[in-house]
C-alpha cells in the first residue's frame, strides 16, 4: 500500500471532501479567516476551528496513513460528554472553553496559573503525526499541534521532591448533563521523568486548526506509548507530586486499569485479549505492537521493571 509522506499530505487528503470545504466555508462566513493575534487566525484562541500557526513538522512523526477527521471527531471517549462513541460530537458542541485557565502548582518554584494564550507561547507549535490506541482495541492516526510537555515543567521547575505529575480535567456539570458512569472530575497521572520525555505532547489542536470540544478542547495531553485513556482531555489543574497519584480509571478498577498503561500485546485486559487492534475505517485487525510502536524511544523509561505487574 502506497503511503504519502507528511509534507505530501494534505489534509483535504484525509479529511472527506464536502466536510473539509463546508466546514472552512461555514468558518469563513463567522469573520474567522482575520489576521494574525499570538499565533492564531482570531483573538479567541479556544474557539473550535480556528487555524494554527505551526512552526514545524516534528522528526517523531509517523508516516503512516492519517485518519479522517470525521473519524477523529466522531469516534471518541470522553465520558463528560456520554458514554456512547458518538456522544462527545452530540453534546460538546456548545461547551465554552474561554476563557480558560490552567493551573501549574505543587512541587514547583514557580506555582501560576496561566491563561490559554500564553500558555500557548510556552514552545512554538509543532505537528506530530502519531499513532493512538486505546484500550478497547481501536487505533487512530492524528495529526497533533502542540510542544512537549516538558517546556511547560522546566519553566515552573520542578524542585527536587517531585516525582510524580497530576493532571484534572475539567468539569462543569451544567455544560455535562450527560457526564456519567464514572467518578469526575477525571484525573490521571505520569511519572515525572514520562511526562518530561520528548514525546508526552502538550496539545492544542489537530490538522492544522485548535481542537473541537469533543477531542478535549481548549489543551489536552498526548501520550502516544500508553493506551489512550491516560492522554486527559480539557485540562484545567497540572500538580507536580511526590507519591503515585490517583487516576480515574485505576480507581474505578484497578485489576483493569494500571498506573502505567502502557500498550502492550502480552498484558491482556481481563475481558479481552490486546494482541490486535483495528484501526478506524478499516475492518481488518492488526497486530498491536509493544509501546504502540514507540520502544526505540521509550523502552529504556522501564529497564528492569515486570510489565506485567507494573500494567
Amino acid at each position: 500500500m502506497l503511503i504519502k509522506k507528511p509534507a505530501d499530505l494534505k489534509y483535504s487528503d484525509v479529511t472527506p471532501k464536502a466536510v473539509y470545504t463546508n466546514r472552512r466555508e461555514f468558518l469563513a462566513s463567522l469573520g474567522l479567516a482575520g489576521g494574525l493575534a499570538g499565533g492564531l487566525l482570531t483573538s479567541h484562541p479556544a474557539q473550535a476551528g480556528t487555524k494554527l500557526e505551526i512552526a514545524s513538522k516534528s522528526p517523531f512523526s509517523t508516516t503512516e496513513k492519517i485518519n479522517s477527521y470525521q473519524d477523529v471527531t466522531h469516534y471518541n471517549n470522553f465520558y463528560e460528554f456520554g458514554t456512547d462513541k458518538t456522544d462527545p460530537a452530540k453534546y460538546s458542541q456548545n461547551y465554552r472553553t474561554s476563557p480558560w485557565t490552567v493551573s501549574i502548582e505543587g512541587l514547583v518554584e514557580k506555582p501560576q496559573k496561566i491563561d490559554l494564550a500564553s500558555l500557548m507561547k510556552i514552545a512554538p507549535l509543532e505537528e506530530r503525526i502519531y499513532r493512538h490506541r486505546c484500550v478497547e482495541r481501536w487505533s487512530i492516526v492524528v495529526p497533533w499541534a502542540g510542544y512537549s510537555l516538558s517546556a511547560l515543567l522546566k519553566a515552573v521547575v520542578p524542585t527536587s521532591k517531585a516525582k510524580y505529575v497530576a493532571f484534572q480535567s475539567d468539569y462543569d456539570p451544567k455544560q455535562m448533563p450527560h457526564a456519567y458512569g464514572i467518578q469526575f472530575p477525571y484525573v490521571e497521572g505520569l511519572r515525572l521523568d514520562e511526562a518530561m520525555h520528548p514525546l508526552s505532547l502538550l496539545c492544542f489542536g489537530m490538522y492544522g486548526e485548535t481542537l473541537p470540544p469533543q477531542d478535549g478542547a481548549p489543551v489536552r495531553l498526548v501520550v502516544p506509548w500508553k493506551y489512550g485513556f491516560k492522554s486527559i482531555k480539557s485540562i484545567v489543574k497540572i500538580k507536580l507530586v511526590e507519591k503515585q497519584p490517583a487516576c480515574t480509571w485505576n480507581m474505578m478498577a484497578a485489576n483493569e486499569y494500571g498506573f502505567y498503561s502502557n500498550v502492550n500485546p502480552k498484558v491482556s485486559h481481563p475481558r479481552w485479549s490486546q494482541e490486535e487492534e483495528r484501526r478506524l475505517g478499516e475492518f481488518r485487525m492488526r497486530p498491536t505492537v509493544l509501546f504502540n510502536g514507540y520502544e526505540k524511544e521509550v523502552a529504556d523509561m522501564y529497564a528492569g521493571m515486570d510489565l506485567k505487574k507494573n500494567f
